[in-house]
């Protein structure tokens, strides 16, 4: 059988293409009074295209999923979980929860603004795409991220195995418990960076907020700047090259800082062994 090709229709009913298989829809609507659930729900080798979802929960449980040229509005909740092998082009996702739960995928030029997008995904690829959202990617592993701007709070926690390239991070609590991760030539402003990561590395990156990379293990920087960097590095185990003066940093733990100068060392705990060299004193 070949695939069925299902065009500018609308439906609003619950399930209403539940169990789909090999199936094209193109310039649809889920969208109206019925205000029904699960459009596409248990489906597989499903393609989408110019579609508008504006109701609940369409794509949960989907394997073998293309999408583009979507709009899933603030309507459209949890958009996608349970969903594997996916590939999402430039569309819009702007419900709350989308992508949960999820495997294997691919995202390309689109615009996210969800609160709690990505928890508990594993195999993400996203590049060139724009994200707000709140305590996005939480618990999420083997993420590779190309040219990714992100507005937000809280993201990154708990993730593990995971690169990030060419990025600008925005994002108040960003990486806390992350473990075996590299951040390279990537912007991140934000407030407490990293606190209790283990394996992190950040290569030519600039890093700017108070209190940054506090309480870590296996901390590396290298040629980094940082700014406004005030108690950096507290109870943390790191190697670092700094390019920049910092304003303040107290009581590494261990290993060795090199920078330009430190404004103020707070060395006040006899357990902090790091040597730090400022080469411009």
């Amino acid at each position: 059988m070949g695939r069925t090709v299902i065009k500018d229709k609308t439906f609003d009913e619950e399930r209403a293409l539940y169990g789909s298989v090999d199936v094209s829809v193109e310039n649809c609507r889920f969208d109206g009074p019925a205000d029904g659930e699960s459009a596409l729900k248990e489906s597989r080798h499903v393609e989408v295209k110019d579609t508008f979802f504006n109701l609940r929960y369409p794509l949960w449980h989907v394997d073998d999923l293309k999408v583009d040229g979507c709009v899933m509005t603030d309507t459209c909740r949890a958009a996608l979980w349970y969903t594997t092998n996916a590939s999402i082009t430039n569309s819009k996702l702007h419900g709350i929860k989308a992508l949960r739960e999820c495997k294997d995928i691919t995202m390309e030029n689109c615009s996210v603004i969800s609160p709690e997008f990505g928890w508990s995904v594993s195999g993400i690829k996203m590049k060139d795409t724009s994200v707000q959202s709140e305590y996005f990617m939480m618990r999420s592993d083997h993420l590779n991220f190309d040219g990714v701007s992100l507005n937000g709070k809280y993201s990154f926690q708990y993730i593990s195995d995971s690169v990030f390239e060419n990025c600008t991070f925005d994002t108040k609590d960003a990486f806390w418990h992350a473990k075996n991760v590299v951040v390279r030539d990537s912007a991140i402003n934000g407030e407490y960076l990293a606190w209790y990561c283990e394996n992190v590395t950040f290569e030519n990156c600039t890093i700017k907020g108070t209190q940054p990379l506090c309480y870590c293990k296996g901390l590396k920087l290298i040629k980094c700047r940082m700014e406004d960097a005030d108690l950096a590095f507290e109870k943390s185990d790191v190697e670092a090259l700094i390019t920049t003066p910092v304003i303040s940093i107290k009581n590494p733990r261990s290993g060795m800082i090199t920078l330009p100068k430190a404004e103020e060392l707070i060395l006040d705990d006899e357990t902090s062994t790091a040597r730090i060299i400022q080469t411009r004193v």
